[in-house]
C-alpha cells in the first residue's frame, strides 16, 4: 500500500541529506554568518558538538517578522528565481539548513537588526516552534543547537567519539578562517579556546596562527589572472621541502567556498611534478575565482562538490600557475637552516629537562591529584560561561586579546621588511576577496641566483667528496651537488624533450646484445616492438624467444650494458598494454635513473663542469624526476655558527 509520509518523517529524511554530524551544522551556520556580512564570528561546542553548538556573529541579523519564515524549508534571502542559480556568490542558497537543523535538535535563536531597540528570541524543537520573545541583545545573531539527533537515535549511534567529532568541527572552522581572513574567528571547545584569528585581512597571519612558523616561513605566493578563461588564481603554495604523505594539506577554495575536486587536486599534483618526491603531497592554500556562470555549485546539499563548465581550462590554468610560481623561485635545499633548527630543538629539550630536574613541578607542590594548568583561572571562567544560558557574550577576553596581540607583534617583527600577498578590503557583493601581490615575486628573489649562466664564472669547484657529491663555493655559501641526481635530471629532461618531439635518436651498439627471454616476456616484447622503437631502441626478433638489441637511445648510451638493459625491459614490459602518459613519464624517469652516473664514481673536473652547465639549462634543476633534491647549501654564517665563530 502506498502511503503519504508525515511531515515529521519527511523533515527527518530531508535533514539527513544536509546534516549528518555536528560538523555539518557548524558548516551551515558559519556559511550563514559569513553571508550576513559579519566580521566577527564566535563558535563554541561541547561534547564534540553533540551536546551544544553555539555560534555568534555581528552580522545584519534577521528582522522579527521573518524569523519564523527563516526556519521553513526552502526559505532563503539569497535567491529570487531560478535564473539566480547561474550567478551564485553567496555560500548558502538552498534554504534548507535551519529547517534541517531544527528538525533534529533543540534550537534557539537570538537576533537583533541594526536600529531596533531590542532583539528577538525564538525557540524551536524538532521542527515545532514556540512564540517570539523580545530580549536585550547586541546586533547580530546567535544560534544555539542542543542535543543533536536526540530524536533520531539511529543517526546519533553512527557518530564517532566526542574528540573525533570535535576534530571535524575544528577543521571546518579553520577552513572558514582561511577562506575569509578579514573575519575574526574564535573557536572554543569544552570551555577551552582552541584558536582565535585576528580578522585583519592578512592571510599569512592566519596561516601562521593555524599551521605554525615552519610552514608560514616556507611559502611562495601565487597570483595569476587568466582573463581568456575567466579564471583568477591567488594564494600560497609550499616549497617542495614542505610535504606530507597525505593530501590533507592541499587546501583550495572556489569563489570563497572550500570544496573537494579531483580536477583541482590533479592540477596541483601535476603542477608539482618534478619538484615533489613520489607519494608525497604539497601544502597549498589556493583561491580560484571563476565566473559564476562557468560553475555549478548546485550539485549536492553539502555543497562540497562543484562542476566546472570546462574542466580542462581549470586544470590547465591552475597547474600552469603552480609551475610558474615554482620556476620563478630558487628551491635549493637550505641544509644549514634545517641543521640549526634541529640543534635549537635539541637545546630547548635539554634545557627543559634540566629545569625539570632542578625545580619541583607544580603537580608535586600542589598534590598529585590536582592538575595545574598555566591559565586555570581563565579556563575556569570559560567553563562557567559555557554553562550559562546564552545572552550577549564578548568575542574575546582581555587575556586572550593580549596573547594574540603579542603573536601579531612577533610575526610582524619576524617578517619586517618582507612583502607578502594580502587580501584586499572585503567586497561584500562578490563575497570573496582576492589576494594582490604587494611586491612581485621576481623582486623578492636574489638578482643573481646560484644556478644561472651569469653565476657560473664565479663558481669555485672545490672537488668531489665520497665519490658522490661535488663541493662548490659561490659568494658566501657552500653548495653540495648530488652527481647521480643531477645526471638523472639531465638525462630525463633530454629524453622527455626528444620523446615529445618524436626525435629520439638511436646509437648502434657493437656487438649487438642477444636477449633470451621467458615465454611471457617474449610475448610482450614482440607485442610492443613499436613502443620500444619510439623510445630509441632497435630490437629484432631472432626466432623463438630470442631478441637482438642493435641500438639504444643516444641520450642514454649507458643502457648498452646487458644487465641495465634487462632491468629497463622488465620495467617497460610491466603495464605497457594500458600505458598512460603518467606511467610513461615514470618509465622515462626509470630509464634516466638507470643510465645516470652512480655514487662512489670518481669524475674529472671537466666532467663535473660539463654536467653543471647542462643542469643550468633546465627549467627545474633543483630536483630529480623522483623529486629528490639535487643541491643543498650552507651559508658561511651557518658554518660559523657550527664552529662557534659567531654566537
Amino acid at each position: 500500500m502506498i502511503r503519504l509520509l508525515s511531515k515529521d518523517t519527511i523533515d527527518k529524511i530531508a535533514a539527513g541529506e544536509v546534516i549528518d554530524r555536528p560538523e555539518s551544522v557548524v558548516r551551515e551556520l558559519i556559511d550563514n554568518a559569513i553571508d550576513s556580512g559579519a566580521d566577527k564570528i564566535s563558535l563554541e561546542i561541547r561534547g564534540g558538538g553533540i551536546q551544544l553548538i553555539r555560534i555568534t556573529d555581528n552580522g545584519c541579523g534577521i528582522p522579527k517578522g521573518e524569523i519564523e519564515t527563516a526556519f521553513l524549508r526552502h526559505a532563503t534571502s539569497k535567491l529570487r528565481s531560478v535564473e539566480d542559480l547561474s550567478s551564485i556568490r553567496s555560500l548558502g542558497f538552498r534554504g534548507e539548513a535551519l529547517a534541517s537543523i531544527c528538525a533534529v535538535s533543540k534550537t534557539e535563536l537570538v537576533t537583533k537588526v541594526q536600529g531596533e531597540l531590542t532583539g528577538t528570541r525564538y525557540q524551536i524543537e524538532a521542527g515545532v516552534g514556540g512564540g517570539l520573545m523580545d530580549i536585550g541583545a547586541p546586533e547580530g545573531t546567535t544560534i544555539i543547537v542542543r542535543d543533536l539527533f536526540y530524536n533520531v537515535p539511529a543517526r546519533r549511534s553512527f557518530l564517532r567519539t566526542a574528540a573525533t567529532e570535535a576534530s571535524y568541527v575544528a577543521d571546518t572552522v579553520q577552513k572558514a578562517a582561511l577562506s575569509h581572513p578579514d573575519i575574526a574567528f574564535t573557536y572554543i571547545a569544552d570551555g577551552r579556546t582552541v584558536f582565535h584569528t585576528l580578522g585583519g585581512g592578512r592571510l599569512l597571519e592566519v596561516i601562521y596562527m593555524l599551521y605554525g612558523r615552519d610552514i608560514s616561513s616556507s611559502l611562495l605566493p601565487v597570483s595569476r589572472n587568466f582573463e581568456d578563461c575567466g579564471i583568477r588564481i591567488s594564494g600560497y603554495i609550499g616549497r617542495p621541502v614542505i610535504s606530507r604523505n597525505r593530501r590533507d594539506m592541499e587546501v583550495y577554495f572556489v569563489n570563497g567556498r572550500h570544496i573537494s575536486s579531483d580536477v583541482i587536486r590533479k592540477a596541483i599534483e601535476d603542477g608539482y611534478e618534478g619538484y615533489m618526491m613520489l607519494h608525497r603531497f604539497p601544502f597549498t592554500m589556493l583561491y580560484v575565482d571563476i565566473d559564476p556562470w562557468r560553475l555549478d555549485v548546485n550539485v549536492h546539499p553539502k555543497k562540497m562538490e562543484v562542476r566546472f563548465s570546462d574542466d580542462d581550462a581549470v586544470y590547465s590554468c591552475l597547474s600552469r600557475a603552480i609551475k610558474e610560481a615554482l620556476s620563478e623561485a630558487e628551491l635549493i635545499v637550505d641544509a644549514g637552516l634545517d641543521m640549526h633548527k634541529a640543534g635549537a630543538d635539541k637545546e630547548q629539550k635539554e634545557s627543559k629537562e634540566h629545569r625539570e630536574e632542578q625545580e619541583p613541578s607544580e603537580k608535586q607542590e600542589h598534590g598529585a591529584d590536582q592538575e595545574i594548568r598555566p591559565d586555570r583561572e581563565f579556563m575556569a571562567d570559560q567553563e562557567l560561561r559555557a554553562d550559562r544560558e546564552l545572552r550577549a557574550e564578548p568575542f574575546e577576553t582581555k587575556r586572550s586579546e593580549l596573547f594574540y596581540q603579542q603573536e601579531r607583534d612577533r610575526l610582524k617583527k619576524e617578517t619586517e621588511g618582507t612583502s607578502f600577498p594580502g587580501f584586499m578590503e572585503s567586497d561584500r557583493n562578490s563575497r570573496f576577496s582576492f589576494m594582490e601581490t604587494e611586491t612581485p615575486l621576481q623582486q623578492e628573489l636574489p638578482r643573481e641566483v646560484f644556478l644561472s649562466k651569469s653565476a657560473l664564472p664565479q663558481f669555485q669547484l672545490i672537488g668531489q667528496v665520497f665519490g658522490t657529491y661535488w663541493i662548490i663555493e659561490y659568494k658566501d655559501a657552500m653548495y653540495l651537488i648530488d652527481q647521480h641526481a643531477a645526471h638523472e635530471k639531465v638525462n630525463y629532461e633530454r629524453l622527455i624533450k626528444h620523446f615529445a618531439e618524436r626525435d629520439i635518436a638511436s646509437q648502434l651498439i657493437y656487438p649487438p646484445i642477444l636477449l633470451s627471454l621467458s615465454l611471457s616476456e617474449a610475448e610482450l616484447v614482440e607485442k610492443n616492438l613499436q613502443v620500444f622503437s619510439d623510445l630509441g631502441f632497435e630490437i629484432e626478433h631472432a626466432g623463438d624467444r630470442d631478441f637482438v638489441v642493435r641500438a639504444v637511445p643516444s641520450d642514454l648510451p649507458e643502457l648498452s650494458k646487458k644487465e641495465l638493459l634487462m632491468e629497463i625491459i622488465d620495467s617497460l614490459i610491466d603495464g605497457y598494454e594500458r600505458l598512460k602518459p603518467d606511467a610513461l613519464r615514470d618509465k622515462l624517469a626509470s630509464m634516466s635513473c638507470k643510465a645516470a652516473v652512480k655514487g662512489n664514481t670518481q669524475l674529472s673536473g671537466e666532467e663535473m663542469k660539463a654536467l653543471i652547465a647542462e643542469l643550468l639549462s633546465l627549467d627545474n634543476p633543483y630536483a630529480c624526476p623522483h623529486g629528490r633534491p639535487t643541491i643543498a647549501k650552507w651559508t658561511r654564517y651557518e658554518l660559523d655558527k657550527i664552529f662557534k665563530r659567531v654566537v
